[in-house]
């Protein structure tokens, strides 16, 4: 069986060591993934949220229909977009004029949509709205799924890397500061967000994956929509 072809858009380049580490728990087979946000020739849509944003803005201007039927999108089976819950906390403003601009003319969904926590649900169902509206007539189809992590990826890391009985573990998927209190722990256990701390680490995400999902109800539904969409290939 050839292997998956993934594409990855996200925030940064520690989402993709975090993503990539929960993959290795849920995909049975061999894949190979390659991050088309943040790229390196296209540096003016920029990293993080807004980054994603204007990416998907991009493929709305681009194309009509599902994603995966672009063509300049041909070449992979599975597309995912990630973007962190805590974006729900966010304005358009915070990207600029430009962006503020787009949601208008656009008539996206207002950001802030945060509700209140527990349950996170409630404010992924209202953020998958949000990000639906950037792509306009681009549609996510059977192939192209969302990861949201909730309150962001640091979450998972935190869930695989400490002991359930953590203080840290406590309602974390509510928690909007988890991934910087990682950066505030004893030196021992401290995690700099950080490309290569995140690669060190990882590999604990994906032998921890049962726990990961335990404390964070997203990286369940995040393995649900992965193996459903892996069957469409």
């Amino acid at each position: 069986m050839s292997e998956l072809r993934i594409a990855l858009v996200a925030e940064g380049p520690t989402d993709f060591e975090v993503i990539h580490a929960a993959l290795k728990a849920v995909l049975p087979n061999p894949f190979v993934m390659q991050q088309l946000q943040p790229e390196a020739t296209q540096p003016q849509l920029g990293t993080g949220w807004c980054g994603v944003l204007k990416w998907c803005y991009q493929a709305h201007q681009r194309y009509s229909g599902s994603l995966i039927d672009d063509p300049t999108l041909v070449d992979f089976d599975l597309i995912i977009i990630h973007v962190d819950v805590d974006v729900a906390y966010k304005q358009y403003s915070n990207c600029g004029v430009s962006v503020r601009n787009w949601a208008k003319e656009n008539s996206w969904k207002n950001l802030p949509c945060a509700q209140s926590c527990p349950p996170v649900s409630d404010t992924v169902d209202t953020l998958v709205k949000v990000i639906e509206s950037w792509l306009g007539q681009a549609t996510l189809g059977n192939c192209t799924l969302l990861c949201l992590p909730a309150q962001s990826s640091g979450t998972w890391l935190a869930a695989a890397m400490l002991p359930l009985t953590d203080r840290l573990l406590v309602n974390a998927k509510c928690n909007t500061t988890l991934e910087s209190q990682l950066e505030q722990l004893p030196k021992n256990q401290r995690i700099k967000k950080s490309t290569r701390e995140y690669r060190i680490h990882a590999p604990r995400i994906t032998q921890q994956w049962n726990q990961v999902k335990q404390v964070c109800t997203q990286a369940q539904d995040f393995e649900h929509l992965v193996l459903a969409a892996s069957l469409q290939k």
